[in-house]
Parts: structure tokens; sequence; C-alpha cells
């Protein structure tokens, strides 16, 4: 009985014949993606923008109407609240933006919150105040300094393990294709205008460890294959390298979307930001391992020479030596 193979073993895809095509249009989406972040800007939320969150625990109910509090605390001219669980089933968390002047007033900060928890409080009997916090415009920027300085952080520490366990072009390579992914998500959260949160940087971060994963697995059999055939035109290798590993991508990235649909279709909205975001990173990550990291080392010079000992001139002689040409 044969196995069902999604990928065949003997797949011949020229990926690489495609490569200038495919490397313009990413050129001109990581372009337009920052467009779009320069112009429109992110949606913060109130991690990064400053605002109000407000902690409370329904007492005498199993769960918190989550759905109920989001509609009930929308109606009050704060913006798009964001409710979501914390903790316990009962107990949630609501935190709403708010204007600077506002988030930097303690007054009316404090007023606000007075507002949220008086409306809550007359409509469900159970609601218990567990407490509030106001997140100011000084903290929120904080937040998304650090944030930017640890996807940074990030994406330099893996370019340089990769220079390290590779050569240098590997490094760059790897290094361009995170910033693809990064880009092109951060172009997808500025069109649709979707809440730029915490989560939404935990999501990137995912990105930029799956994108990196998968690099390794081609960067390594395109290593083992630079070893192999010596003799190979590196276009013709990279494709027999990526064609070698494509089984196991396929496998990888289908079995991750699949997981990703039921949260895409019935998972809370609290979530969807961070979902959406990883489902794209699944697929510009899978593509830029193909066409970001491969193609540059066409371009940057990546020879068979490059894994080959350079032989010094003491080696040369004790091969003359033993009569070894």
């Amino acid at each position: 009985m044969k196995l069902l193979k999604l990928v065949p073993d003997d797949t011949n895809i020229k990926f690489l014949k495609w490569r200038i095509p495919f490397f313009a249009v990413s050129i001109l989406l990581i372009a337009a993606s920052w467009a779009l972040v320069l112009t429109k800007g992110l949606n913060y939320g109130v991690d990064f923008a400053g605002g109000l969150e407000v902690r409370a625990t329904f007492t005498q109910s199993a769960e918190a109407p989550v759905g109920e509090l989001r509609e009930k605390v929308d109606t009050l001219g704060y913006g798009d609240p964001v409710v979501q669980r914390f903790g316990e089933d009962n107990q949630v968390s609501i935190r709403v933006r708010l204007p600077d002047d506002v988030s930097a007033n303690k007054e009316a900060a404090q007023a606000a919150a007075n507002d949220i928890v008086s409306t809550l409080q007359s409509d469900y009997s159970d609601f218990r105040l567990d407490g509030n916090d106001n997140v100011s415009g000084k903290v929120s920027g904080e937040f998304r300094e650090k944030a930017l300085l640890s996807l940074l952080a990030a994406m330099v520490a893996i370019a340089l393990y990769i220079w390290i366990r590779f050569e240098w072009q590997f490094g760059v390579g790897a290094l361009f294709a995170l910033f693809h992914d990064v880009s092109l998500t951060l172009g997808m959260f500025a069109l649709f205008q979707m809440e730029f949160s915490l989560q939404i940087i935990a999501a990137i971060l995912a990105i930029i460890g799956y994108s990196l994963n998968d690099t390794i697995v081609v960067y390594d059999r395109i290593r083992e294959n630079l070893k192999k055939f010596r003799k190979m035109p590196l276009p013709e290798l990279l494709d027999l390298s990526v064609n070698e590993t494509l089984a196991r991508t396929v496998m990888t990235s289908l079995t991750l979307f699949v997981a990703l649909i039921p949260l895409l279709l019935f998972g809370p909205a609290s979530l969807f930001g961070m979902v959406a975001g990883i489902t794209l990173g699944l697929f510009v990550g899978t593509y830029s391992s193909v066409y970001m990291s491969a193609p540059i080392l066409v371009w940057l010079g990546v020879t068979s020479d490059s894994f080959v000992p350079t032989e010094t001139a003491t080696d040369k002689q004790e091969k003359k030596a033993r009569g070894v040409v």
C-alpha cells in the first residue's frame, strides 16, 4: 500500500529560472509595505498608544460575557475596546485607547475608568472591580521602542548565527529574507489598520523563528550539495537543494496552516490579528526561503570552494613529498 505523497520524490521545479521577476516583485512589495507604514501608520493598541485597562471578575458566573462587554464598552465612545479573559474564565481585562490629553491627565483617565466601571456595574450585579491602570503616552512610547529593539536584536542575532555556521553570504541572505517577511507583515497591518499590540510583536517573533527554521533547512542542503557536486552550476544546485527539501517544507507549512484555520474562522476577535499575522508569515516565510535567501547566494558569489578548506603552502609541500598531485 503506497502512502499518499503531496510532493513526489522526483520533483524538478526550476525555481531559480524566475528568480529575477520574483525578486523584483518582492522589492516592490517591501517598498509598498513601508510606504503604507509611513503614510497610513500602524493602528497602535493600548500597549503602544497609551490608554486605560480595567480588570474585573464576574463572581457568580462561570465565564465572563466577553462579547457583550465589548459591545457595551464600545457604546461609551472610547474607540474599539480590547476585552480578553485574564486568568480564570470569569476574569476579564478591558482595555481602551484614550486621547493623548486624557491619557496624560490622571483625573480625566480616572473619570473614564469610573464611567466604564459604573456602566458595567449597573448592567451586571456580579461585576467586581479588581483594579485599573492608566498607560501614559511616555510608557507606551517606551514599549514601542523596546519592541522595535527586540525585533532588530532577534534579526541581527540570527544573521550572525548563520554567518558563523555557514558563510557571510548566507547570513546576508537570511537577514534579507527576514526583513522581507517582517516588512510584508507590517504592511498588512498598516493596510487593514488592524490593532498593533504586544501580541503582534509576539506573532512577528514567531514568523522570524519559522522563516529561520525553513531557511536553515534549505541552507543545510545547499551546503551539502556544494560539497557533493563541485562542478554543478550554482542555479542548478540551488534548484536541486530546494526540490530536495520541498516535501518537508510543504508538510510543515500545511500542518501549521491546518492548525491556524480554526483560529482564523472561529477564534476570539482578540486573537484575530495575531493569528492573521502568523498566517501571512507562514506563506511569506516559505516564499522567502525559496526566492529571497536562495537566489541572493548567486549574486553574492557563493561557489563550491566556499566550503573547501584553503590549502596552505605547507599542505602543498607535504602532498608533493608524498607524491600526491
